[in-house]
């Protein structure tokens, strides 16, 4: 609820109309590199202020004699949003007394029989400051509202470019997949492969995995686009020479809720049987295991072969279906709200680069947030390096997502009454 002029409350969800794009300009990426950045800033203390001085309004009206039933519910339930918000604003206020203190205290002690308290004194102020950041992001994150889809799991897809000169592409796109599958791993959550179709030396054609885990939809949401590689070929007269190649893969990253309620006519389908490729044993190319599902009025096609049972292989292939045609419901609902999501490119924009891994300088960058990582073999391994990059990219969402309901709130609050 908002507290307004016209004497009685009114609903209003934190950031309800807050989208986000990442497409800072570089007055955003100046002054906005990250929370701590943004929590300083004029027009973010205002408003946490003015949520702090709401918070006080909404307890001391929940103790009012005066309010009816239906008042005292949608305070309270004011009162649970604003709560861990002011909560936090006060914490980060006290901590940067704190540091206030401790700053002015350093300054007047200068003489050598103060050096130990000194560096205690720089060692509290660091722990101080690693504090506060950790409460800016987690303020921010009280404000941004957890998307539809963020706890959902997921179908992941990876698919080849095309380059001249070599399979760069097929091998970086089995580079990737198996990057995601070590990610996977590291956040303890559930890989299971549904589609695997290798090159003939050694890469990959394309590839598609269910991955199911806590919250794996919002770790992995803004993965969707297209990915390019330089690198200088292992082999032929182009790694002779030297030579950079540049290739492409493309990720999809489709979110899965537990319980995909999409009817599938069967008339709608064309089911085609097939003998499966690549490593799994005896019954590759001796049994029409596979199976290839086509949605004749959509025109979508889905392959599963990872199974030996045809049955098993065609479930699955039913259940990838059902979350490619949810997925097109889900477009048109964001379409729908006019969502500016540039970062999300999933399937609406694959076309767009929006990392590059270069071998050669052992840099990956990604070209949304302007940020540059080292040591590529990290990144590709899976683990700590790519999870902190996928949470850079959660925190600029964040503070994009802030920075734009605050430019916007002069606006949706002059509406009146």
């Amino acid at each position: 609820v908002g507290l307004h002029n016209c004497g009685f409350w009114r609903p209003k969800s934190l950031l309800d109309t807050a989208r986000f794009t990442l497409s800072f300009n570089s007055r955003h990426r100046k002054n906005h590199q990250d929370s701590r950045a943004l929590w300083k800033h004029e027009t973010v203390q205002k408003y946490l202020e003015t949520l702090s001085k709401e918070y006080q309004q909404v307890s001391h009206l929940l103790n009012a004699d005066s309010i009816n039933d239906f008042e005292q519910r949608t305070l309270r339930r004011r009162c649970a949003d604003l709560s861990p918000i002011a909560a936090a604003f006060q914490e980060i206020k006290e901590a940067e007394r704190e540091v206030q203190e401790l700053e002015a205290m350093c300054r007047e002690l200068d003489s050598r029989d103060e050096k130990q308290l000194l560096e205690l004194a720089l060692e509290e102020k660091e722990t101080l400051d690693k504090k506060i950041n950790m409460l800016c992001r987690k303020l921010f994150q009280l404000l941004v509202p957890k998307e539809k889809y963020d706890g959902s799991h997921v179908i992941l897809e990876v698919t080849a470019g095309r380059t001249t000169g070599g399979d760069i592409c097929q091998q970086f796109t089995k580079e990737m997949f198996e990057m995601y599958q070590n990610y996977a791993d590291y956040k303890c959550w559930t890989f299971d492969i549904v589609n695997y179709t290798p090159a003939e030396i050694g890469g990959l054609h394309h590839a598609a995995a269910h991955i199911s885990g806590d919250d794996v939809y919002r770790h992995l949401k803004y993965e969707g686009g297209t990915h390019r590689v330089q690198r200088i070929p292992e082999t032929g007269l182009s790694s002779r020479m030297q030579r950079i190649h540049t290739g492409t893969m493309s990720v999809i990253v489709l979110p899965q809720p537990e319980e995909v309620d999409v009817k599938v006519d069967p008339k709608d389908l064309r089911i085609d049987t097939f003998r499966a490729k690549g490593a799994g044993g005896q019954h590759v190319n001796k049994t029409d295991s596979a199976v290839r599902i086509v949605h004749l009025p959509t025109g979508l096609a889905v392959e599963c072969q990872q199974e030996r049972s045809q049955q098993m292989n065609k479930e699955i292939a039913l259940r990838t279906l059902r979350a490619k045609l949810y997925q097109q419901i889900i477009e048109k609902q964001l379409s729908q709200e006019q969502s500016a999501r540039k970062l999300q490119l999933g399937t609406r924009a694959q076309s767009e680069r929006i990392r590059t891994y270069n071998f050669t300088q052992d840099r990956v960058t990604d070209h949304r947030i302007s940020y540059d990582a080292r040591n590529i073999k990290e990144i590709l391994s899976g683990k700590e390096a790519l999870d902190k990059l996928i949470n850079r990219l959660l925190e600029f969402a964040e503070i994009e997502a802030v920075t734009e309901y605050l430019e916007n709130l002069r606006a949706l609050e002059g509406g009146g009454c």
